[in-house]
């Protein structure tokens, strides 16, 4: 049985009872268990659940009753969307047994298309990360090669889905947390437009630019996920009601006649030879099969990472304000303190990384300082969204790289979150303009690395994003994974 097939593919075999569904479950749980141990890419496996799952949809599909869309498709989850009945720890101490009594939205509707989740995958620290290191579970490593990072923070989601220990997932992009392991792990990752998939049930980080995300082998299988978990929400009133997108319909349109914007400040100085290379060739087979691409400037991306940190961390200063140890937390076995002495002393056990956003939000939130740092990082927002919305009078899409460097090794930067935060410089833009990006897998370094590219649209145009993907991949002939 070929765990590599697509989702679509899945379904269709499904259907015609090609594949039995407990079958491919059971041979997917067998699969986490032979290499999760190496990869890490999972928190939480529910097997009993997604094997009891699955008998009943085969026996749906043996006595022809109604099925989901999904037939019983294996998906793993970021752990910081909540799931009923599975815990949802955010890879943090502070929720190391929180189990959610609700299914955030996008849950409840790939369940009532009968998909199954078949466990929590790991991130950063409540999704703060661009590498997947600062788990409280211990990092996710890349599957093309152990020795490397996957991506972040939905490093878990990529991982999993690249080593086929699942068909599909969801993760969150607050700044390039769904592009950056669809990247680096060679799979692709959609951050959608800001308002078009519900985010209840979203743990929060940075309310308003995260957006959940999924994450695939193929554009094919991210615009089939794409109908069921998008749309207005009664829940979320950051939901648009723009009414029912049908994102597989037409997905082979192709981009003749279409113009693309190569951003110039993505793909010149500070990005690696090997993605700037695979980058140019990427345009030239878009150019091939007809469309134009012109060069296009925006600069105010030059403050975007400034910016973009300032926003994120003021936001999750204020959200995590809410973890006190009281509703929910971990017991450390002292009694007595006084109130904030108790509260101080369990958000000491909050990770690094968390702990220094959360200083740095409530520094640029302070008297004296919001006019000048927060104030002017909102200005910065406003001129990259106007700069976008001139670049879309010109052109249809925009091409970067997804990343600016090839996956580094565990470990190797760390301890320097200068470096670390300049490695989303490509990828923040669509976060703080609300514009949909997609990360598509194109090409292997010559170490055998994955590289990504990225392409942009305006505002609610995932149908025609999602064309151009299909077109991109479509050019592109990648290795299978061999772990």
């Amino acid at each position: 049985m070929n765990l590599g097939i697509s989702a679509v593919e899945f379904v269709s075999q499904a259907k015609e009872g090609v594949i039995s569904v407990e079958e491919f479950v059971a041979k997917t749980l067998d699969r986490i268990k032979k290499v999760d141990e190496k990869i890490h890419a999972f928190i939480t496996v529910d097997a009993q659940n997604a094997l009891d799952k699955a008998r009943t949809i085969d026996k749906k599909i043996k006595s022809k009753e109604k099925i989901g869309s999904c037939f019983g498709m294996p998906l793993s989850i970021k752990d910081n969307i909540c799931t009923e009945g599975i815990k949802t720890t955010c890879a943090s101490k502070m929720l190391e047994n929180f189990v959610a009594p609700y299914d955030a939205t996008v849950i409840s509707r790939l369940k009532l298309e009968d998909a199954i989740i078949i466990g929590k995958a790991n991130l950063d620290e409540f999704a703060m990360g661009s590498t997947t290191e600062f788990s409280y579970f211990g990092p996710t490593r890349n599957p093309w090669n152990l020795e490397y990072v996957p991506g972040g923070s939905s490093g878990g989601s990529g991982a999993s889905v690249a080593a086929y220990e699942c068909l599909a997932s969801l993760g969150s992009d607050t700044g390039g947390s769904v592009r950056s392991p669809a990247s680096f792990c060679s799979v692709v990752g959609l951050k959608p437009t800001y308002g078009l998939i519900s985010r209840y049930g979203l743990v929060s980080y940075a309310n308003s630019i995260e957006q959940v995300g999924p994450i695939a082998k193929t554009v094919e299988d991210v615009a089939f996920l794409l109908n069921i978990i998008s749309g207005h929400d009664p829940h979320d009133n950051t939901t648009a009601n723009n009414g029912y997108v049908d994102y597989v319909q037409d997905l082979k349109h192709g981009i003749s006649g279409k113009k693309i914007g190569i951003i110039s400040q993505m793909i010149g100085e500070g990005v690696d030879k090997e993605v700037a290379s695979a980058t140019n060739t990427a345009i030239s087979k878009l150019q091939n099969l007809g469309a134009e691409c012109i060069p296009i400037s925006l600069d105010a991306i030059e403050h975007s990472v400034a910016a973009y940190y300032t926003i994120a961390s003021a936001e999750a200063s204020s959200n995590l304000a809410r973890y006190d140890n009281l509703r929910y937390g971990f017991d450390f076995g002292i009694e007595g303190y006084e109130f904030k002495a108790f509260v101080s002393k369990a958000r000491s056990n909050f990770g690094p990384e968390v702990t220094r956003r959360m200083l740095l939000g409530a520094f640029v939130l302070s008297a004296g300082y919001y006019g000048k740092y927060y104030l002017k990082a909102q200005k910065v927002r406003a001129m990259i969204k106007a700069q976008l919305d001139e670049a879309f009078k010109k052109v249809d899409y925009l091409i970067s790289p997804t990343m600016p460097i090839l996956p580094f090794k565990v470990g190797e930067k760390i301890d320097d979150p200068l470096k670390l935060y300049l490695t989303d410089i490509n990828t923040i833009t669509a976060n703080l303009s609300g514009i949909p990006a997609i990360s598509v897998p194109f090409s292997m370094s010559s170490s055998g690395l994955p590289i990504g590219i990225q392409l942009f649209a305006n505002s609610f145009k995932e149908k025609e994003l999602l064309q151009a993907a299909h077109v991109l991949q479509e050019t592109s002939n990648l290795p299978e994974i061999s772990l």
